[in-house]
């Protein structure tokens, strides 16, 4: 894919990954998996950035959750754009609907994932439920890698079968790296 440029989302509530983050990200994650053949689910995916790097490194496939149309429109002109049509594939939902809704491992889900990269909107409070639903209904592979970017102070508390790797704080954003570290759900 290149060193393209994608198109991104603007608006109230959009945080487009600033790079210093995405780069400090994927480096952490570069040294303890190999991307090849990885499934990635981005949740929350406004402009899909992390989900289209993981791409760029790699990674098999990766399905992007986003609910709102703007969005949604923005991933698909940079799926298009990055000619990733049979790799990356859009999922217009709710995240919690979704999560709830379909065990990970059902039907054409891609999952359960490698990777999974929570980004949602600052202060909507969203991000406990969205850890709790992944842990519960099989999203996660065994030893499979959550990114939580989250607004600076938030506390949160990670499901039983995640256990933290690192965390860093990048001004007003805080990034946690968890992983999956059993075979049992919570």
């Amino acid at each position: 894919m290149g060193s393209r440029r994608l198109r991104t989302v603007e608006g109230e509530g959009y945080r487009p990954a600033m790079s210093k983050v995405r780069e400090a990200l994927f480096s952490i994650l570069s040294h303890r998996l190999h991307w090849q053949g990885c499934h990635v689910l981005d949740l929350f995916a406004g402009s899909g950035s992390l989900a289209f790097e993981a791409l760029s490194r790699g990674a098999d496939k990766a399905w992007l959750v986003e609910l709102a149309p703007k969005a949604c429109r923005c991933i698909r002109d940079n799926i298009r754009d990055l000619g990733v049509e049979d790799r990356a594939f859009l999922v217009q939902e709710d995240v919690l609907k979704l999560l709830r809704r379909i065990k990970g491992a059902d039907r054409n889900t891609g999952g359960p994932f490698d990777v999974v990269f929570v980004d949602p909107p600052y202060r909507k409070h969203l991000t406990q439920s969205s850890l709790d639903a992944l842990a519960q209904c099989g999203w996660l592979k065994d030893g499979a890698f959550v990114c939580i970017e989250v607004e600076e102070g938030l506390k949160l508390t990670l499901p039983s079968s995640l256990e933290l790797v690192t965390q860093r704080d990048f001004g007003q954003t805080t990034t946690l790296i968890a992983r999956r570290t059993d075979g049992t759900e919570d």
